[in-house]
């Protein structure tokens, strides 16, 4: 047994307590605070988050209950709902953003060698896609999405090597998709796959071809072009067409003056017929079609994240609180992979989330909760979900 940490504190261990600081420093998080700090706001919203308290009270009430074992996990009592709900308003949003990116930093490389890609591909592969939370708008007026619904937008950007997101962007939902490449890092040599709603000439032109990256995108059907070159093909892996084209749209051939290249593949499993544009011209057509084949992984994160942490219901109605709570639980789901990783424990993230969320606040070495239990390996509600299973 561990006498001396409780598991909170352990989970706590695996970040930057300077780089955490560093974060609240910079939009002055602590000033003129005397009890509650930020630190004590993270690990408050992390129990949160780990042990799915359902609202202030709720959260109120279970740390009470512990209150006696608070002290060793880095809390110096009980927080109230009213200044748990007070932080949630004042605190603001973009230190826990900004830590984020810390934990991002962190997490990467340790997922660098990720057994669930599939593609023999060295370059960096990206997905991007974004999810709508959905909120009510008599509670949340300033998220004004239709007309009687409320909602905001979770742009992300994944690395597909370890379903780890490295740029996060939450905006109101009315904000279209394609905006998200206005902002988000572009990396030289890089693949970016998305779905056709991305599909702006002008931005993939500046934003991405420019920067000497890559695109895979599907193509809508009311393109104009014309064919400059055809390769030739295996029909029988799939890939029906691999040609090079010039856009001849008025408005697209200017936005995007340079040549493409088409690769029309049928999936046979549901005898689909799917055309990809890209601006690549190295890989070869079926490989084209595998990487947007593993774009399928966001949507997955989305899934897992919508049902696994909090961020369906939440703890405060106004702005920075809807903030403060999504960066706080991207936050935590990284910090919990990163524990996962550095303490080799084998198995899925669900497993440990759930095991550690049971236990929390008992003095017990992380590893011990999992000696014995390898077998749990595959056991998750959501087994064709591939994050983090080894």
């Amino acid at each position: 047994m561990n006498s001396g940490k409780t598991v909170l504190s352990q989970l706590m261990m695996f970040r930057s307590d300077f780089q955490f600081q560093r974060c609240v420093d910079r939009y002055k998080g602590d000033f003129r605070v005397r009890r509650f700090t930020c630190n004590e706001h993270f690990l408050v919203m992390s129990f949160a988050q780990l042990t799915a308290r359902e609202s202030l009270r709720d959260i109120e009430n279970s740390l009470t209950a512990f209150s006696s074992k608070l002290y060793h996990s880095g809390l110096r009592s009980a927080t109230a709902k009213s200044t748990l709900a007070e932080a949630n308003e004042k605190r603001n949003w973009k230190i826990y953003a900004d830590y984020a990116q810390v934990l991002i930093k962190q997490a990467r490389p340790l997922y660098a060698d990720d057994p669930n890609f599939r593609l023999d591909i060295d370059n960096m592969v990206y997905a991007l896609d974004s999810t709508t939370i959905d909120l009510c708008l008599s509670l949340f007026p300033w998220a004004k999405f239709r007309k009687t619904k409320g909602a905001v937008k979770m742009h992300t950007v994944l690395d597909l090597r370890g379903s780890i997101p490295i740029y996060v962007d939450i905006t109101n939902a009315n904000v279209h998709d394609v905006n998200i490449l206005d902002t988000m890092p572009i990396e030289a040599g890089s693949y970016y796959i998305m779905d056709k709603g991305y599909t702006d000439f002008n931005r993939l032109y500046n934003k991405i071809h420019r920067e000497q990256a890559f695109f895979v995108t599907r193509s809508k059907d009311n393109i104009n072009f014309v064919t400059i070159e055809k390769q030739n093909v295996d029909s029988s892996t799939g890939v029906l067409d691999d040609v090079t084209i010039r856009l001849t749209g008025y408005y697209s051939a200017r936005k995007y003056p340079a040549e493409l290249r088409l690769v029309t593949y049928e999936d046979f499993t549901d005898a689909k017929v799917y055309h990809f544009l890209t601006n690549n011209f190295s890989l070869d057509s079926l490989t084209i079609a595998e990487l947007y084949r593993e774009r399928w992984k966001i949507e997955l994160f989305f899934k897992w994240i919508k049902q696994h942490l909090r961020i369906k219901a939440f703890y405060g109605t106004s702005e920075n609180a809807v903030n403060c709570q999504i960066w706080i639980a991207i936050c935590t789901y990284l910090l919990a992979a990163i524990a996962k990783k550095k303490l080799g424990i084998p198995v899925s993230l669900y497993t440990f989330t759930q095991t550690l969320g049971l236990a929390l606040f008992e003095k017990t070495n992380i590893k011990e909760l999992f000696s014995g239990n390898n077998n749990l390996n595959n056991q998750s509600d959501y087994p064709f979900l591939p994050l983090w299973d080894n």
